[in-house]
C-alpha cells in the first residue's frame, strides 16, 4: 500500500507547493532531532514526503495512486537494504535493474552552518546580544527557489530517461558486473532545467551576506553552542534552511577563574594585616564592588566564601559563589624600624617556631600534615 505523504504532512491533495513547504518548515522545527531526540524515524518520513511532494514527477505518481520510493526496495538484495549497502554490492555482482534508487529530489534541506564567538567573562556573565556576519546560502529571490527562469519549466534528462543515474555493464572474473552512478547531466535529480535562472544558475539559492542578531544568555559557559533556527543555510531547490549554532569560547580573566557556576580569586594580604583583621574592595562582574572581610588571625591559604556571588546558572535565577582565597605575604625586607616592632612583637608573643608532630592526638582529633596525607592515601 502507499504511504500518505499527504497526511504525513497534514496537507489535502490540492496543496499548493508554498502550502506544502510551510507545513513541512513547521513540521521540521517541532521534530528536528536537536529538539525533540525521540521523533527521529517521524522526522526522516515527513522529510521523505516533501521530497516526494516537492517533486511534480513524483508527486503525479503519488496522485495516481503509486509510491515513488516504493521501488527502492524492488529488487534481487533489496533485503540487504539495512545493512550498511549490501544491496548495493548484491546487485553489483549479480545484476538486477529492479534495485534502482530512483532520482534524488530537487529541492533538499540546507545544511547547518557553525559560527564561532569569543566572549569575555562578563558578557558570559550578564549576557549580551551581539550582531555577527555570516556567508551563507540564501533564498534566490529572482525565482524563488525555482531555479528556473522566467516561465521555463525542468524537463526529463535525455541522458539517464529521468532515472537519476545510470548503469555499465563490465566483463569480469566472476562474469558480468553491473554497477550504478549518478547521471553526469542531471546530478541524480533526473531532470534538467533548460532555460536556468540567471542569478543562481538553476539551484535555487546564491551565496550572500548577512547580518544577524545572536542572543546570548546569562550563565553560558565556554565550548556551549547556541541553536538558531532555520538560520543555516538554505538547501538546493530553495529547501528548507538548516541551524546556525554559534559556539562560544570564553576569554580568560585577569582577576576571576570560573570553575562551573563557582568564581575563584586570590587576595593578598599583608602579614600584619592578617593578624589584626582588614578589609579588601573587590569589583564584581555583577554586583559592583563587594567588601571582603579578612578576619583578625587569617591563616595563608584560606578561603572567604560569598553565597549567592558567582556566576549566573543558565536558564536560572540562582548564582553560584565567589570564592577568596587569601594569600598572606611576608615582607622580604625591614627597614630598622619595622625590624624592631617585629622582634617587640616576637619578644611579646608566647607561640614560637617547632617541629610538629605527625602523629594523630586521639584528644584533640588534629593531625600534622603528613598525618593527613595518610589518612587520604590509606583511610586509617
Amino acid at each position: 500500500m502507499a504511504r500518505d505523504y499527504y497526511g504525513l504532512l497534514g496537507v489535502g491533495r490540492n496543496a499548493s507547493d508554498t502550502e506544502i513547504k510551510r507545513a513541512y518548515r513547521k513540521l521540521a522545527r517541532e521534530l528536528h532531532p536537536d529538539v525533540n531526540p525521540d521523533e527521529g524515524e517521524r522526522f526522516k518520513e515527513i522529510s521523505a514526503a516533501y521530497e516526494v511532494l516537492s517533486d511534480p514527477e513524483k508527486r503525479r505518481i503519488v496522485d495516481l495512486g503509486g509510491d515513488p520510493l516504493a521501488s527502492a526496495g524492488a529488487g534481487p538484495g533489496a533485503g540487504f537494504a539495512g545493512f550498511g549497502g549490501l544491496g548495493d554490492v548484491f546487485e553489483a555482482f549479480f545484476g538486477g535493474g529492479g534495485g534502482s534508487r530512483g532520482p534524488v529530489g530537487r529541492v533538499r534541506p540546507g545544511s547547518d552552518s557553525l559560527l564561532r564567538m569569543r566572549l569575555t567573562l562578563a558578557d558570559c556573565a550578564t549576557g549580551v546580544t551581539k550582531q555577527v556576519t555570516v556567508d551563507t546560502a540564501v533564498l534566490c529571490d529572482l525565482c524563488q527557489g525555482k531555479g528556473t527562469h522566467g516561465n521555463s519549466t525542468p524537463v526529463t534528462c535525455d541522458t539517464c530517461g529521468g532515472r537519476g543515474e545510470i548503469q555499465t555493464v563490465q566483463r569480469s572474473l566472476l562474469g558480468q558486473v553491473m554497477t550504478s552512478r549518478a547521471c553526469p547531466t542531471c546530478g541524480g535529480v533526473g531532470d534538467v532545467i533548460p532555460d536556468p535562472c540567471h542569478r543562481c544558475g538553476g539551484d535555487g539559492r546564491v551565496r550572500a551576506r548577512r547580518e544577524i542578531n545572536v542572543k546570548i544568555p546569562p550563565g553560558v559557559a565556554d565550548g556551549m553552542r547556541i541553536r538558531l533556527a532555520a538560520q543555516g543555510e538554505v538547501g538546493p531547490g530553495g529547501g528548507p534552511a538548516g541551524d546556525l549554532y554559534v559556539e562560544v569560547h570564553e576569554q580568560a580573566h585577569d582577576i576571576f577563574v570560573r570553575d562551573g557556576d563557582d568564581l575563584h580569586c586570590t587576595i593578598t594580604v599583608p602579614m600584619v594585616d592578617a593578624a589584626l583583621g582588614t578589609s579588601v574592595t573587590l569589583e564584581g562582574l555583577l554586583d559592583g564592588s563587594t567588601e571582603i572581610t579578612v578576619a583578625a588571625g587569617t591563616q595563608p591559604g584560606s578561603v572567604t566564601t560569598l553565597r549567592g556571588q558567582g556566576m549566573p546558572r543558565l536558564r536560572s535565577e540562582a548564582r553560584g559563589d565567589l570564592h577568596a582565597h587569601i594569600e598572606v605575604t611576608v615582607p622580604t625586607k625591614l627597614d630598622p624600624r619595622a625590624r624592631e616592632l617585629f622582634t617587640e612583637a616576637k619578644n611579646h608573643g608566647a607561640e614560637r617556631a617547632a617541629v610538629k608532630s605527625t602523629r594523630t592526638d586521639p584528644q584533640s582529633g588534629g593531625g600534622g600534615l603528613f598525618s593527613r596525607l595518610r589518612e587520604t592515601f590509606t583511610g586509617r
